[in-house]
């Protein structure tokens, strides 16, 4: 890992400082944050992330993704569409996709693998300036649709708060955690890997 990379561990989360070497070392360390301090996202990391989910590759190159950035903690509290376990984004980037722009093959629709993709790119990226993020799939579309203007033909895939992390997860965000299961641990290769058939 870089020399000026910094992880602690706060009630199993792992928090960024600084900046890491390597696309491996992103991957590695990455946590999903819920909880972010009181410091803004300069635009300069905010537009980072978001050319690195521009460099996605995509069907047929076809680049289906569009992507609706609100800035300002209470601009993203006021739109009603955050859960209630995630605290004090001071951004939040919501990423959408065009079906029609964007390949269908034996009834699955790719604009949510590309725009999946496009995100992941953005999380990494988020990740290496020392900015916390978390891919938000629970949400109403038709709320986030009507909060934010969204046109009938766009799907919205995400919600993907960003922020510095707060260090720590606050009591019901770690009983929530709990309950849904959700944590650190990943399964071993040879639980997932089949060589030459299933």
């Amino acid at each position: 890992m870089g020399e000026d990379f910094k992880t602690r561990i706060a009630i199993g989360e792992t928090v960024a400082e600084g900046r890491i070497a390597s696309v491996w070392d992103s991957i590695a360390t990455r946590r999903s944050v819920r909880n972010f301090d009181d410091s803004p996202v300069e635009d300069e990391k905010l537009t980072r992330c978001l050319e690195a989910a521009r460099l996605a590759p995509s069907w047929a190159n076809k680049q289906c993704w569009s992507f609706v950035v609100v800035q300002g903690r209470q601009n993203v509290e006021n739109l009603g569409i955050v859960p209630i376990n995630i605290k004090n984004a001071p951004a939040l980037i919501v990423a959408c996709g065009d079906p029609e722009k964007s390949g269908n093959m034996d009834g699955k629709p790719y604009f949510m693998v590309d725009v999946a993709i496009a995100v992941e790119h953005m999380i990494l990226e988020a990740w290496e300036q020392g900015l916390g993020t978390v891919w938000v799939g629970g949400f109403r579309e038709s709320k986030v649709r009507t909060a934010l203007g969204i046109p009938e033909n766009i799907k919205v895939v995400a919600l993907v708060p960003i922020g510095y992390p707060a260090g720590r997860d606050t009591i019901g965000m770690v009983l929530a955690k709990k309950i849904m299961g959700l944590g650190d641990n990943r399964k071993e290769l040879k639980e997932i890997v089949h060589y030459g058939k299933w």
